[in-house]
């Protein structure tokens, strides 16, 4: 057959870079950097250039798998989506919604099918035991914007291409790619911002690559970011440098927010953060005189004890500067398939705590609970007690704290368990069907949630670079057949569950005043949808509802996507809290500042542990490629020299690692790149527990170093799991 090239969006990171896939018939046989992409403008990192060897996995499922007699075989679809209907249902009858969990996974955000469906299968089910991987990553940033600005996807990116100062915060983009901030080529533009004059400071108990680029680079202590940015604000209150500017009228509780950080002035928080007075104040100044300027917080800001506090300061100190929503500073992207803008004014607010977990009380935030609450609730007996589980692809055995206790839990306690996920991993072991996804070479790509955090306004979409293989069954219609299975209408037919989805969503849009569909007749409006399959046509009309009035063959027709502009003003109207402004200082915030300032008197533990990013890996669902697994990208333990020289560690050989929730073992790096006092290990490894199909990552297993906490570390306000900042001791081993 001929050597073809096809478009592709890579699915395997959030800078959502355009690929050119080089086909041999149907076999991808290279990738590249598509220069013509209006995004990535032909940028690719490794991962993306390994997009042929991960969609030609030997080890991906092929077919569906079910349990019987204690052993996973392979299935029909129908006979797997048929136990799925005689399991499922019925025990929602006896025991109530919530005796269904549902974990969604990072790689839901990474397809049309993760988008689409999951809340399509929520609302069906009633469950309020959802989980995902928020709780361990982000969730901390939506809840900050929830109680800011109303909604907790409203979340501000830091406007890269335009900004004169960036000051980045437990963030390394040059090996994550960008992360609640997608921006391909994240190298790039950082460089082109050192070139036109700007500055960049980058505040990180590692020195990373993103770190050895910064004009200014701060070691802080792990766990203190909040205390340090709390002193930012102190000093631009105190130096008379606050200065809302456009935002004054949109704000309230700017005296309260001064009052609040009155007692956090540099030389209060120096010792905590390891950071000298004089450093504070000329960041501080140096963020006050700026241009514009943006700061920017990710996961080493957010899985922290005060993770909340952190991620409500980086957009208080956006505010104080004038820097929010302006060009330069801190922007709300406009996504296609957002809806249409609705009128400025007040919104119904956001809130925390509506209900809570039944064996340890954990607030829900955002409609989800702790991932670090599954295993407890799966094995502690009791009313309530979650039954049945559904995955999609999530690892949570690896991702969520003290993994061997919910892996004996999925073992021993549950009386059922579905998951959508190409792989036979440590959690999807466990389950009683397993409905694999095709290869992404095989599935249409479209951004539904990065959109919502680029730095530019684009949009882009690609159909499956290759025909389904026989035999295999698109991930859109996966995930209806297992709505309609898991409810008890099996036997309908898929297409319905998007039909409803529709006919609801345009029932809506015709009585809103500000949508392109007010007032018409929903039928005749869903007449003009175009495309080939149900989940395409749902795209359509999200982009017809949309701000920019697109439609799917507009995208059709420029396949390397579409140009939006860059990022706008959308001050107030972005607002949704029920003040119609910026609340600037929220009571859930004002209630937990307490705990921060008890901080300040709390002795530094005398070696706390923080994880680490590699270009090459993603969480735990890369390490099966061969390209990707190998070289740097390996699970050891970076210490310090000197930490090395007076624990006994030498480089290359084991060193035990202790924490509250148990150990593990690892081989030491001796190296600088991480400050005296802190050990780090990376996350998603520890591939050596048997009944998997990861063959090549079973060869290097690494060790899984959420096993070292037992849970009961969280973030408050968010549950969030504390994975970065945490005691340990470490000893040699031998």
């Amino acid at each position: 057959m001929p050597t073809t090239t096809a478009p592709r969006i890579c699915p395997l990171c959030e800078a959502t870079c355009g690929l050119t896939l080089t086909l041999d018939g149907t076999r991808v046989t290279g990738a590249r950097g598509d220069r013509d992409d209006i995004f990535s403008r032909g940028f690719v990192c490794p991962k993306g250039a390994s997009f042929g060897e991960l969609d030609a996995d030997p080890d991906r499922l092929r077919s569906p798998l079910v349990r019987v007699d204690g052993a996973l075989r392979e299935a029909t679809w129908d006979e797997a989506f048929d136990l799925v209907a005689r399991r499922l249902p019925p025990l929602v009858a006896a025991h109530g919604p919530n005796a269904v969990a549902v974990v969604l996974g990072n790689p839901n955000v990474h397809t049309m099918a993760g988008a689409l469906y999951p809340p399509l299968l929520l609302g069906a089910l009633r469950t309020r035991n959802v989980f995902s991987a928020s709780t361990v990553d982000q969730m901390p940033k939506h809840v900050s914007c929830g109680l800011l600005f109303g909604d907790a996807q409203a979340i501000p990116v830091p406007d890269l291409d335009r900004t004169a100062h960036l000051l980045i915060v437990g963030a390394n983009p040059l090996d994550s790619n960008g992360s609640l901030c997608t921006a391909p080529d994240f190298p790039g533009r950082l460089k082109a911002l050192r070139s036109r004059g700007g500055t960049l400071t980058v505040v990180d108990p590692r020195r990373t690559r993103t770190a050895r680029l910064a004009d200014r680079y701060v070691p802080i202590r792990p766990g203190t970011d909040a205390l340090l940015l709390a002193a930012l604000a102190q000093v631009l209150f105190a130096e008379d440098l606050a200065d809302p500017g456009a935002l004054a009228g949109h704000l309230e509780g700017v005296d309260r927010v001064a009052a609040a950080v009155r007692d956090f002035t540099p030389e209060a928080v120096a010792a905590a953060c390891d950071v000298e007075p004089g450093t504070i104040r000329a960041m501080a100044r140096e963020l006050a005189a700026a241009p514009c300027a943006a700061v920017y917080g990710r996961v080493g800001g957010s899985t922290v004890a005060y993770g909340t506090l952190t991620n409500w300061l980086v957009d208080v100190l956006n505010v104080l500067t004038g820097n929010l929503d302006r060009p330069g500073g801190a922007m709300f992207p406009l996504a296609a398939t957002a809806p249409a803008p609705r009128p400025a004014g007040p919104g119904r607010g956001f809130a925390l705590g509506r209900w809570s977990s039944r064996v340890s009380g954990h607030p829900e935030a955002k409609s989800e609970l702790p991932l670090a609450a599954l295993a407890e609730e799966i094995d502690t007996p009791g009313d309530g007690r979650v039954r049945a589980l559904v995955t999609i692809a999530a690892n949570p055995v690896l991702s969520a704290p003290d993994g061997d206790r919910l892996d004996r839990a999925l073992d021993r306690d549950l009386d059922f368990m579905v998951a959508v996920d190409p792989y036979l991993n440590e959690t999807t072991r466990h389950a009683d069907v397993v409905l694999p996804p095709p290869p992404p070479s095989q599935t249409a790509h479209f951004d539904f949630a990065f959109n919502h955090f680029a730095v530019r306004n684009q949009v882009r979409y690609t159909p499956a670079a290759v025909p389904l293989e026989e035999g295999r069954m698109d991930e859109c219609e996966i995930h209806a057949r297992l709505v309609l299975a898991a409810t008890g209408a099996q036997g309908t037919p898929p297409d319905a569950v998007d039909a409803l989805a529709i006919d609801r969503a345009l029932a809506k849009a015709a009585a809103q005043p500000h949508s392109p569909a007010h007032g018409m007749d929903p039928a005749a409006f869903a007449t003009r949808l175009t495309g080939r399959t149900p989940a395409e046509r749902r795209l359509d009309l999200m982009l017809r509802l949309g701000p920019y009035g697109l439609t799917l063959e507009d995208l059709l027709a420029h396949p390397h996507g579409i140009d939006l502009g860059p990022l706008r003003p959308r001050l107030p109207q972005v607002l949704k809290t029920r003040s119609g402004r910026v609340e600037l200082f929220p009571e859930p915030i004002a209630a937990d500042l307490p705990r921060l300032r008890a901080a300040l008197a709390d002795p530094a533990p005398p070696l706390v542990l923080v994880g680490r990013r590699h270009l090459r890996s993603n969480n735990s669902w890369l390490h099966n490629v061969p390209a990707l697994n190998g070289g740097t990208n390996t699970c050891t333990l970076q210490v310090h020299p000197d930490d090395a020289a007076r624990l006994g560690l030498r480089d290359g050989a084991p060193a035990r690692v202790k924490g509250e929730g148990g150990e593990v073992e690892a081989p030491v790096e001796v190296t600088d790149a991480v400050r005296r006092g802190v050990v780090s290990l990376p996350h998603g490894w520890g591939h050596d527990r048997p009944g998997t199909r990861l063959s090549f990552a079973a060869t290097r297993p690494g060790v899984n170093v959420n096993q070292l906490l037992d849970g009961t570390r969280l973030d408050p306000l968010s549950g969030t799991a504390v994975l970065n900042g945490f005691p340990v001791e470490v000893t040699p081993v031998g």
